[in-house]
């Protein structure tokens, strides 16, 4: 290992992994740890983060917010896109890690770090997603990846770990070492233990931000979104902040149990894994932006963003956010967005969305072609014409 004393760069939560992470570091690298949490929306304690890095003997500690950053430059062109991994999954994890990433990178060529950790396992998709990051913004950077490097090679171990080096072991709400859990302001997602088994069903103390929609109230409740170049600005005529939003919409959803997701998902890696993921405003926003699009937008253009959308989800998916592939689809998928403009009204009840109205000044949909009320705006005659094209194509 390193004899001089060098940096490195931890992407911190403040947890269990990271902690025994952060010691084995310091242990193994004969290194200072820079502890850096990027907070995107998670639920954070900074001050158990500050606290539990010092008690590991870090002195330089960064907690930075990049919410609305997180919200307008990587969630919101995720939604613009319709992009649902394996037609279930709508990325939540995937989408977060692009950017602390970048950011880990940038903090690591301020302070002249060698190297940047993280924390994924060796079998999960993350550690793809982190070093893709790494490096596209610092190729000389080195990458440690414990998870693959060291001889801790279960959670047992890591337990073991932390209580000979007096590292608080968190308990879940049944007494046990924690479910594994990444959470963002855009989802949380559950894996772990029980949910191993797919047989087994999750048991409903793990949901975190959904209500289950037997308990749900009720009532409906009705909420409207405004839309400006294919955004969201508003939510109930009020405009917002991208994070203001994005936690307005996940309230009202969660309350009305809307947002909940139980897979099996195949990891780029090749394996599959089971999760839970809870997406109340992105469930939220995701149907009201087709919504939207479906009375601003030509056919043509709605059908090539639909085409590219699997491919498009799983660059997200597999960690090529900064890939040439994404931009050149995200082009695609943006072509027309500045004529998405206007608002969906949607009704919430018990797990349910119902889309009440499109409103737009948009002329793509036109109520005098579509009326069954006579009308010179659409020739009726051209139809037979058009069948017939379309059916000397069904012998070619």
């Amino acid at each position: 290992m390193l004899k001089k004393k060098t940096k490195i760069v931890l992407a911190y939560s403040g947890g269990l992994d990271t902690s025994i992470i952060l010691k084995w570091l310091q242990e193994n690298y004969k290194a200072e740890v820079i502890a850096y949490t990027a907070d995107i929306g998670q639920e954070i304690n900074k001050r158990k983060i500050i606290q539990n890095a010092k008690r590991l003997g870090v002195k330089n500690i960064i907690i930075e917010d990049l919410q609305n950053i997180f919200v307008k430059d990587y969630v919101f062109p995720m939604i613009r896109g319709h992009a649902l991994y394996e037609g279930t999954y709508l990325l939540g994890t995937s989408i977060a890690r692009p950017l602390i990433a970048k950011r880990q990178i940038a903090i690591a060529k301020k302070f002249k770090a060698f190297a940047v950790s993280h924390g994924s396992t060796g079998k999960g998709n993350d550690q793809v997603r982190f070093e893709l990051g790494y490096y596209y913004f610092g190729p000389k950077i080195k990458v440690i990846a414990p998870w693959r490097i060291w001889k801790l090679k279960s959670r047992s171990d890591l337990i073991k770990y932390a209580k000979k080096n007096k590292i608080t072991i968190p308990r879940d709400k049944k007494g046990a070492p924690p479910f594994s859990v990444d959470d963002n302001l855009y989802h949380t997602s559950t894996e772990g233990k029980i949910l191993e088994d797919p047989k087994k069903q999750a048991p409903e103390y793990i949901f975190q931000r959904t209500v289950s929609p037997e308990k749900a109230p009720n009532k409906p409740s009705y909420i409207t979104i405004g839309f400006r170049k294919g955004d969201p600005v508003s939510v109930n005529d009020k405009k917002l902040s991208p994070s203001k939003l994005l936690q307005k919409l996940n309230i009202v959803a969660g309350k009305n149990g809307i947002g909940r997701v139980d897979l099996v998902e195949n990891r780029f890696i090749g394996i599959k894994s089971r999760g839970v993921y809870e997406t109340p405003g992105g469930t939220l926003l995701m149907i009201a932006h087709r919504a939207i699009e479906s009375v601003t937008l030509d056919k043509k253009t709605m059908h090539e963003k639909d085409e590219i959308m699997p491919k498009y989800a799983e660059l997200i998916y597999n960690g090529f956010w900064f890939s040439k592939a994404r931009f050149k689809l995200q082009k695609i998928v943006d072509l027309k967005r500045n004529q998405v403009n206007g608002s969906i009204k949607l009704k919430l009840y018990k797990g349910n969305v119902t889309i009440l109205s499109r409103q737009s000044k948009s002329k793509a949909y036109s109520v005098k072609k579509v009326s069954f009320e006579e009308n010179k705006s659409f020739k009726k005659s051209k139809v037979e014409r058009f069948i017939s094209g379309a059916a000397r194509k069904l012998r070619t």
